[in-house]
Formats: C-alpha cells, sequence, structure tokens
C-alpha cells in the first residue's frame, strides 16, 4: 500500500475519532480559546437593547446544585463550561428555585409568578392557556421560537408549549454501550446529546433568523456518565459530580457550534437551573420532597454577546421568578403581567460599580409534600430566606403524627444551615411568620383562575415513572 493510501487512511481515522470526541462533547471547551466575542463593559449591557440582532439561547439543566459547580466554590472541577460562561459573563451567587419539584419550579420560572399564585402545585395541575409566556413575547416580537425538552413535567400538555412554534422532545438515538453498562439504573431513552444535535439543527435552519431557543437537559437528573467524565469515583455523591461534568462538556459542544457560526456574538445566554439535589444531609436523598439549601439554591448565569472581563457577581439574593423579568427588561421587550418577581437591572449595574445594594430580596419556595399522590392532603412546606435567614414552615395533616415543625436557620453562623435557632432568634421568627402568612394569602394570578387539570395518558406516564417519579 503506497504512502499516499495510508495517510489517506490515517487521516480519516483521526477524523473519524474527532468527530465522535466532538459528538460525545469532550472537544467541548475548545471554545474558550476561539471565543471571538467583542470586549464589553456595562456601556454595553445598557444599550443591549438598542440592538436588532440578539437572540437568546436559555440552557436549562435539570437537578443542577450551586453547590457542585466549581464557579461556585466547589473544589472538584465539575463545570469548565459554566466556570468560562461565569467568568466572562454575570454569576448570581445566592439564586434561589421556587419549588425542589420540576413542574411546580418551571411553572414559577416561566411566568415570574410564586407557586401559591400559579396553583401548579400537584401531578395534575397545568398552566392554562390564559398565562403569558415568555416565548410568546418572544414570538410577538418577532423571534422564531423552539423548545426542546426531555422530562415529562415540562410537556405541552401541561401548558409549557405555549408561545413555540416548535416544542418538541428530541429524537432519541441508541446509548453507547459504555453508557449502558455503568448506568443500569437509566429508563429515559435518549441523553441530552441528542437535545444538542436537535438544537444545531434548528440553528442550522432559522440561525440567520433571530430567535429564542429553549434546551431542557437531563442527564445530571438521571445521574448519566462515561468513562470519559468519570473522574471523581463511583460513590452517590461522585457518579453526580461525574454526570455534571460530562453535561458541562455537551453544553459546551452547543457553544462551540455558536462560536463556529458566529452566532455566540449576537446571542445572550441564559443558564438556569428548576432545583438542586440532597445528598443525606438531613437523611433526604434526592429532591422534590422539602424545600432546604440543598435543592433550592441553584446556578444563573448570564452571558453576553460580548465578554466581561472581569465577568460580575450579583451578591445579593435573587429567585427564578426575576430570570424573565430580568431578561426582557435587557433587551426591552414587553414584560410579563403582574409578577413577583422584579428585573435585576439594578442589581447587575451596582455589580458592574463594585457596590451591593442593602435591599436584599425575599426569596420563597414552595412544595406540596402530596403532590404525586391526589388522593392524599395536601401537605404544604415552604422556606422563606431574608438576608441570612432561612425559616422552613412543614404544615402537616394536623393528625398527632404528622404535626406543623417549624425551623429557622442562620447562614452567618451555620453555612450548611444544620442547626435551627429558632428559640434564639425570636424577632427574626416572627418576621419570617408574618412573610409565610402573606404568601399563603397571595392574590389571584393574572389570569384570574387556577390551574388546569390534566390527565395523563399511559404514555406520559410510563416516561414519568423512567424519571423515577411516584405517578399513579
Amino acid at each position: 500500500m503506497n504512502v499516499i493510501r495510508w495517510l489517506a487512511i490515517i487521516t480519516g481515522i483521526v477524523a473519524l475519532a474527532a468527530m465522535i470526541l466532538y459528538a460525545l462533547g469532550y472537544l467541548s471547551i475548545q471554545y474558550t480559546n476561539a471565543d471571538s466575542r467583542p470586549m464589553g463593559t456595562a456601556y454595553e449591557i445598557d444599550t443591549l437593547d438598542r440592538r436588532d440582532d440578539v437572540n437568546v439561547l436559555f440552557i436549562l439543566t435539570d437537578t443542577l446544585r450551586s453547590h457542585r459547580l466549581s464557579t461556585y466554590g466547589y473544589e472538584r472541577e465539575t463545570s469548565p463550561t459554566f466556570d468560562y460562561m461565569a467568568s466572562t459573563g454575570i454569576r448570581f451567587d445566592r439564586h434561589l428555585a421556587q419549588s425542589s419539584w420540576t413542574k411546580c419550579s418551571m411553572a414559577s420560572l416561566w411566568t415570574g409568578l410564586y407557586p401559591q399564585r400559579t396553583g401548579v402545585l400537584r401531578s395534575p395541575h397545568g398552566l392554562p392557556e390564559d398565562a403569558v409566556m415568555p416565548a410568546e413575547i418572544f414570538r410577538e416580537a418577532g423571534f422564531r421560537t423552539a423548545g426542546i425538552w426531555r422530562n415529562g413535567w415540562v410537556s405541552p400538555n401541561f401548558g409549557f408549549g405555549q408561545g413555540f412554534e416548535v416544542y418538541e422532545r428530541p429524537v432519541p438515538t441508541p446509548r453507547a454501550r459504555h453508557l449502558r453498562v455503568e448506568n443500569p439504573h437509566i429508563k429515559l431513552e435518549g441523553t441530552d446529546s441528542d437535545a444538542v444535535d436537535a438544537a444545531i439543527e434548528f440553528l442550522r435552519i432559522h440561525g440567520r433568523e433571530r430567535f429564542f431557543l429553549y434546551i431542557h437537559m437531563m442527564d445530571v437528573h438521571q445521574y448519566l456518565y462515561d468513562t470519559e467524565s468519570a473522574l471523581f469515583g463511583t460513590d452517590y455523591s461522585g457518579i453526580y459530580d461525574n454526570s455534571i461534568r460530562r453535561t458541562d462538556g455537551i453544553i459546551g459542544r452547543l457553544l462551540t457550534h455558536l462560536v463556529d457560526t458566529g452566532l455566540l456574538e449576537k446571542t445572550l445566554v441564559v443558564m438556569a437551573v428548576d432545583h438542586g439535589e440532597a445528598f443525606g444531609e438531613r437523611g433526604i436523598e434526592g429532591h422534590a420532597r422539602e424545600v432546604f439549601r440543598e435543592t433550592t439554591e441553584v446556578p444563573f448565569i448570564l452571558s453576553f454577546p460580548f465578554r466581561l472581563d472581569p465577568g460580575l457577581v450579583v451578591e445579593t439574593r435573587t429567585r427564578n421568578i426575576d430570570i424573565w423579568p430580568t431578561v426582557l427588561d435587557l433587551l426591552g421587550l414587553p414584560a410579563l403581567p403582574d409578577t413577583d418577581g422584579r428585573s435585576l437591572v439594578p442589581e447587575i449595574f451596582s455589580a458592574a460599580a463594585g457596590r451591593k445594594l442593602d435591599d436584599d430580596l425575599v426569596g420563597v419556595t414552595h412544595l406540596d409534600r402530596g403532590w404525586g399522590r391526589i388522593e392524599n392532603p395536601s401537605r404544604p412546606t415552604i422556606a422563606v430566606t431574608l438576608g441570612d435567614h432561612r425559616y422552613v414552615l412543614q404544615i402537616g395533616t394536623g393528625e398527632p403524627d404528622d404535626p406543623n415543625v417549624e425551623l429557622l436557620f442562620d447562614s452567618s453562623l451555620d453555612p450548611l444551615e444544620r442547626e435551627s435557632v429558632l428559640e434564639t432568634s425570636p424577632e427574626v421568627l416572627a418576621d419570617l411568620r408574618v412573610i409565610a402568612d402573606e404568601y399563603f394569602e397571595s392574590p389571584d394570578p393574572p389570569w384570574g383562575s387556577g390551574p388546569t387539570t390534566v390527565e395523563l395518558d399511559d404514555m406520559e406516564a410510563a416516561q414519568l415513572r423512567a424519571l423515577g417519579y411516584a405517578v399513579p
């Protein structure tokens, strides 16, 4: 065989290997060395609303706890992509999800309303057609809108597809053998690579138009990892970190595509999370069971069509209900109606000026612990955060074995919030009780009615069971 033919074969093998690695996300952070976005300042943030070419990419990573990302201080290097986007954009340091269960949390995130107002608290509940969603605002403003989702709790029958021209689950491809072997508990078909493939195809078709693209990632929820991301051990906690590293690479592959096509320099990237995950800190594992810090403190990162050097950190309390009021304000688009959230633009400019606002936002997280069993009575629990304090109220059924429980934590003294200071802080307790009482008396939503009721068909129920949820 002549030398030229050998070189051709070798070149082909190398190219194939590169394609495989690229598809798996392991060349994912190459964009950090090829980021062509110009440098920017607070002035460019302030004038973003004057541009008519800014797209929005919304990446929602399901079940990602902020304490497990390097950019939030974690000692393991789990998140080079998140870290880079934070270092050239804005990281919100104390960000709160509004529930530890996906559907309840996402209903609040999309509408800017607390769970008590959306009414989406139990498994049959959905958002009604009268609810105004960000995708509707983007579409009305001329954006092409697409949603790619892998979690059945945000399926269109629950009202989450409103405003999207395309709102679909990506076509699953067979998993590589090493994924199946190392993750025998995984039952949900496909991986986040399928979602990114679908996103890249959307960008191939509509990337020259102004777009709003939402991608809901699920591999961290499934603890899915592989040989390349198996860096942190094989215990429960280590596998979770491995999964974050793998998903971080898959997100990097999408951002690399934006670099290669020149889209990153005209795209606002919004990186958010629906809830976190517990690892037995209080004898509880997983999520959708309680509302402590483990399952409610989540990442939120904004990355602009330009780089900030250094990146900004907003240190005051922020919330998922503030995300879309902020993004719409930055782009000069109409606001969502009557939200509980507010634009964080003042916090952003204070951070740019090196100041911290004194008025810390009140944050509320809400979970009905009976959400999955409609035949069971409601058992709400809420957490009210203000400053360094978190007040947790668990409302029981009134039976002797299920009383109301109150807890109060002071993170300035106890960063992990393990020891209640209920007895030693009566004035703080009284103030937060008032906020809790007012929360339960919240007004009706802008659309004036409660949630819709949705019956799951057998396929939908099976898909949710594949995520590990107890669905009747």
